[in-house]
């Protein structure tokens, strides 16, 4: 039996919850190839049907540890409204990304 097309709509964004997330990108990365991997992570939220709501590129930081024989780190933070689906496929695409040194991702409110 078939839930009612409300109820479906509804389950759907109840589903949908704000995460926060902060990546750090490798700082020997060009302007280009920055650009092109906050693109590249955008697509993988977009194509998940995950809403970008802030985008902020914080820029080249020091970091409070060295990380990966790095010392400084290009910073990017995102606030997105998604799907657990979504949040788990960009864990995983993050993790398999070499450019990426670190990355957090937090449910907003918890």
């Amino acid at each position: 039996m078939s839930l009612p097309v409300r109820a479906r709509v509804q389950k759907e964004v109840e589903t949908m919850k704000k995460y926060e997330v902060m990546y750090i990108i490798r700082p020997t990365l060009d302007s280009e190839a920055i650009k092109k991997m906050v693109a590249d992570v955008n697509a993988v939220l977009t194509a998940q049907q995950a809403t970008i709501l802030e985008l902020k590129e914080i820029g080249l930081k020091d970091l409070a540890y060295e990380i990966e024989h790095h010392k400084k780190g290009y910073y990017v933070w995102l606030l997105i409204e998604a799907s657990t689906e979504a949040v788990h496929e960009l864990d995983r695409v993050i993790n398999i990304t070499e450019d990426i040194i670190r990355h957090i991702i937090v449910k907003e409110g918890e």
